[in-house]
């Protein structure tokens, strides 16, 4: 105890020594104003006070500045000092606005709010236009606390989460810091260079809140925050919003501030509440305080998030620039409960400053040489923000609780613990740990992986891994076996794969594999194995068909440049065809018997559907994601995918040397994804996939193009890849093909306009799909479902009607769907 007073002691004393001009910022009660905006007139050197009411504000030459105390909802306090030496003491104490209507005239005709906004609105694009590009300098701080934090979740154990929980089991889970210079240029070019990163109790750790995440420009129609939210000065604002005019007050330049409340026209519109303020006569943006539901932002675990932002006037620059935001949250699911605030602040702006496009990248951050290995002198020194005791307690802390947990001594204790094998490991799987040396190993329950088909009947897995970590995970080697027994073909089988990650920027892959195994004829799995043993069961509907596969495979996968990813593979197969084994069935229906498990012909009891041969396979596929952003970590290169353009995959397989020579065959083929957001008006996303076979008149029925169809009436996965009224393997082809799968969800953007239904929350779904082939008439699917399906948070549901086409109509189904955040 004594240890740990001695480094706070050390600690707040070496924190004093580095101030520059340091205080306290209190109201008229002696109460502490927590983040009020501090900075040296006229500049935008600046800081803000902590949640304590302390600040630091850094100025390196001892000479007459004037202090400027800015908060909203306070008189603007203005201090010249004369500084001879440092540090500097400056308390200030802020007095309540008056915020009067007095000097407004009421309209019965129009509401003034009304008034203000439209030209708010109408100068939006001119204001914004006003910072063609700036340098700036950019801190930011992010907490995270949890409450009442159970012990076991979905039955693991969480421990203490690296020190943050108390004897109550809360406390705070992370801390982190991070100081960066920003170079920007309209409309989104934005670049970060982060100096420092600091991630408490985590000595190698890089914070991730970095300025990229939190830029959320009020100015644009739309800000991301889960969901597209609304901004209370879009250009479409007065269809969701209402105004009202609850004062003006002047600010320390005399500029008039008009408060407005801004209201949601509809409970669960994605759009803000709260306060936004907006200069007279300029029409800019002074301060904005708003909130928006988790519900809103399609944030199921978010109760509410709070943006707060501060702007400041520059009469050199005839500019009002952002010096400071805060993003505060609640969360709570599944018990869970807990809130959280990320802190920046903006500095040092230099406008206009003629960076071009040749002065960006794709890269839109890195790092400085060793910007995690600062220690608190350098922290101290350039913090701008200072630290609560809270805080302080919680650095020091987990640093020392890191020293010990580093250790070898305490990492073999806790692993003799947790390796201790237990009669219930037995069913529910076994893993040893040796985290000093980064190593594990164990077995797979094979209870999990029980399943039913009418080849093996009841058959079941039981797996076995070693995992292997190098380099604080940046590589990895790994071995999976799994051995699989089917109780009614009374057979063994299994496989075995060696995989070695060479580094965590390009993530290069190299993976062996072999053995023997059942496979669906489709290799994308359309069914599950647990809808299958369901419908099988009872229903007396098999519809997963197999075949055995003795194989060996080499495959390797390297992201050659950014944006560009090859996968190839080569591998030696024997397939053999299968056949129903059992007829076994839980609710059995008199007019119905279990198909045959051959796709090409329901009753070809005991006909295969091909020869057994041998064949050696090539694939070789290409992924570009054009224009694609990154995020260059010491760490790793983290790929940002860019929405504006489509993912394209080119692909060539080839089969070659079989022991049939009619089952050689070559394929080439190519596919579209995107997904994106519609302004306020939900999400579209498409899936378009071609290909055409050459010498491929006899190949074997495996290596046919299937498409993934659905017999079942449950949606599982992505829509965008299935045609949900189709059977599964009718329209597979040897031949030329064109699929199409297109969706778009209005994510509120009707439904939350209906009187009633808007209080559902329910999402409307529209699908458009289509497939071609030679030999048969084109298909068409057309759906319309309600999504976002549930109550409270707990929004699982999907509900989709689907109608088909083929020569005329064919059918039409109702698909429910699940799905887990």
């Amino acid at each position: 105890m004594k240890l740990k007073l001695l480094a706070i002691f050390s600690f707040l004393c070496m924190f004093s020594s580095f101030s520059q001009v340091k205080g306290t910022v209190t109201d008229t009660k002696n109460e502490p104003l927590p983040f009020v905006n501090i900075y040296i007139e006229n500049t935008y050197t600046g800081t803000t006070s902590n949640e304590d009411g302390n600040y630091e504000l850094n100025v390196t030459q001892a000479k007459t500045y004037t202090v400027v105390f800015q908060f909203l909802g306070y008189k603007t306090v203005k201090k010249t000092i004369e500084i001879q030496s440092f540090p500097y003491t400056l308390n200030a104490v802020l007095v309540d606005e008056e915020i009067s209507l007095n000097e407004v005239v009421i309209s019965t005709d129009d509401n003034p709010a009304n008034n203000i906004m439209r030209k708010a609105i109408a100068k939006r694009k001119e204001n914004q236009n006003k910072i063609q590009s700036f340098k700036a300098d950019f801190y930011s701080r992010g907490l995270i606390r949890i409450k009442d934090a159970p012990e076991k979740i979905m039955g693991n154990e969480i421990g203490d989460l690296g020190g943050g929980l108390d004897s109550t089991r809360s406390g705070v889970i992370y801390l982190s810091e991070t100081i960066s210079k920003l170079e920007y240029l309209r409309p989104n070019k934005l670049k970060e260079k982060i100096l420092a990163s600091k991630v408490s109790g985590d000595s190698k750790g890089f914070s991730f809140n970095n300025a990229i995440d939190v830029d959320f420009d009020l100015y644009n129609n739309t800000v991301a925050i889960g969901n597209q939210i609304i901004t209370p000065i879009a250009n479409n604002a007065f269809g969701y919003y209402r105004y009202n005019l609850e004062g003006v007050f002047y600010d320390d330049k005399g500029h008039l501030i008009n408060k407005i409340k801004a209201t949601p026209r509809r409970e669960n519109d994605p759009v803000f509440e709260g306060y936004i303020y907006i200069v007279e006569d300029q029409w800019t943006i002074y301060a904005a305080e708003l909130d928006v539901t988790g519900v809103q932002a399609k944030l199921p675990a978010v109760d509410k998030v709070t943006i707060t932002q501060s702007f400041s006037f520059s009469e050199n620059n005839n500019i009002w620039a952002k010096i400071s935001q805060n993003i505060d949250f609640k969360y709570g699911l599944f018990g869970i409960k807990g809130d959280g605030r990320f802190t920046a602040v903006y500095s040092n702006y230099e406008f206009n400053v003629g960076l071009t496009q040749n002065d960006f990248s794709r890269e839109i951050v890195s790092f400085a040489e060793e910007a995690n290995k600062k220690d608190s002198i350098f922290w101290t020194s350039v913090r701008p923000v200072p630290l609560t005791d809270e805080e302080i307690t919680d650095y020091i802390k987990k640093d020392s609780i890191q020293l010990v947990r580093s250790s070898k001594t305490y990492q073999d204790s806790v692993d003799t613990v947790k390796n201790k094998f237990k009669l219930g490991d037995i069913i529910g799987g076994y893993t040893y740990t040796n985290s000093y040396e980064n190593w594990s190993a164990g077995i797979t329950s094979p209870i999990e992986a029980i399943s039913f088909n009418t080849v093996q009947g009841w058959n079941a897995n039981i797996g076995a891994f070693y995992t292997k970590n190098y380099n604080d995970y940046e590589r990895y080697f790994s071995i999976r076996g799994n051995i699989n027994y089917g109780f009614s073909d009374e057979r063994l089988r299994g496989t075995l794969a060696a995989t070695y990650k060479f580094n965590n920027k390009s993530r290069p892959y190299l993976t062996l594999s072999g053995g023997v195994l059942t496979q669906q004829f489709n290799a994308s799995n359309p069914i599950s194995k647990t809808l299958n043993t369901s419908y099988s069961l009872f229903a007396e509907e098999n519809y997963m068909k197999l075949y055995e596969n003795s194989f060996v495979q080499a495959a390797y996968s390297n992201e050659l440049f950014n944006g560009f990813r090859i996968n190839a593979s080569l591998g030696y197969q024997r397939r053999k065809a299968l056949f129903n084994t059992t007829d076994q069935v839980w609710y059995p229906k008199n007019d119905k018997t279990y198909t045959s498990n051959n796709p090409l012909d329901a009753s070809a009891y005991g006909i295969a559907p091909f020869d057994t041969h041998n064949l050696i396979k090539f694939n070789l596929s290409t992924r570009i994601n054009f224009a694609q952003n990154y995020l260059s970590y010491p760490d790793g290169k983290y790929n940002i995918p860019n929405s504006k353009y489509p993912t394209v995959t080119l692909g060539y397989e080839k089969g070659f040397s079989s022991s049939i020579e009619d089952y050689n065959f070559d394929q080439v083929k190519i596919r579209l994804q995107q997904g994106f957001d519609v302004s306020n008006k939900g999400r579209f996303q498409y899936n378009i996939r071609a290909g055409k076979f050459f010498n491929a008149d006899d190949i074997a029925f495996v290596d046919y193009q299937h498409f993934n169809g659905n017999q079942t009436h449950i949606g599982a996965g992505s829509y965008l890849d299935v045609f949900n009224n189709l059977p599964y393997y009718t329209a597979s082809t040897n031949d030329s093909y064109l699929e199409m799968h297109a969706e778009h969800d209005f994510n509120g953007f009707l439904l939350g306009r209906v009187p009633l239904l808007k209080k559902l929350n329910f999402n409307l779904v529209i699908g458009a799909h289509a497939l071609a082939t030679p030999d048969n008439s084109p298909y068409q699917e057309y759906t319309v479902g309600l999504d976002n399906i549930g109550w409270g948070k707990f929004r699982f549901l999907r509900l989709d009607y689907v109608r088909s086409y083929q020569s005329g109509f064919q059918s039409d189904a109702v698909m429910f769907g699940l799905k887990f955040f």
